[in-house]
């Protein structure tokens, strides 16, 4: 299935943030900075097609798990700044600023 063009920008953005790939510990801050703007099916989405293209070396239930945690367990705020810094140097500004 072909993704809506908003979230094929937004996987465009990611790549460029992470041109060799998210590092695990930059997944359960990317998914808390994704769910802010993001419903939990879009999510899904974008994870999906991540895990397909190879940009997330794990599982789609490894995803699933993840987005589980984050919803039970915000990331340090540190984490979110590390993912936040690394996604604008790829063009997306879009994510909610430091307060």
């Amino acid at each position: 299935m072909a993704l809506p063009p908003f979230l094929s920008n937004i996987i465009g953005w990611l790549r460029a943030g992470y041109p060799e790939g998210v590092p695990e510990s930059d997944y359960v801050p990317l998914l808390a900075l994704l769910t802010r703007r993001l419903s939990d099916e879009e999510v899904d989405q974008i994870t999906d097609a991540l895990v397909d293209l190879g940009d997330l070396p794990v599982s789609k239930t490894d995803i699933a798990v993840m987005i589980t945690k984050v919803t039970n367990e915000m990331p340090l705020e540190v984490d979110v700044d590390r993912v936040r810094s690394r996604l604008a140097a790829g063009g997306w500004l879009a994510i909610d600023p430091p307060p």
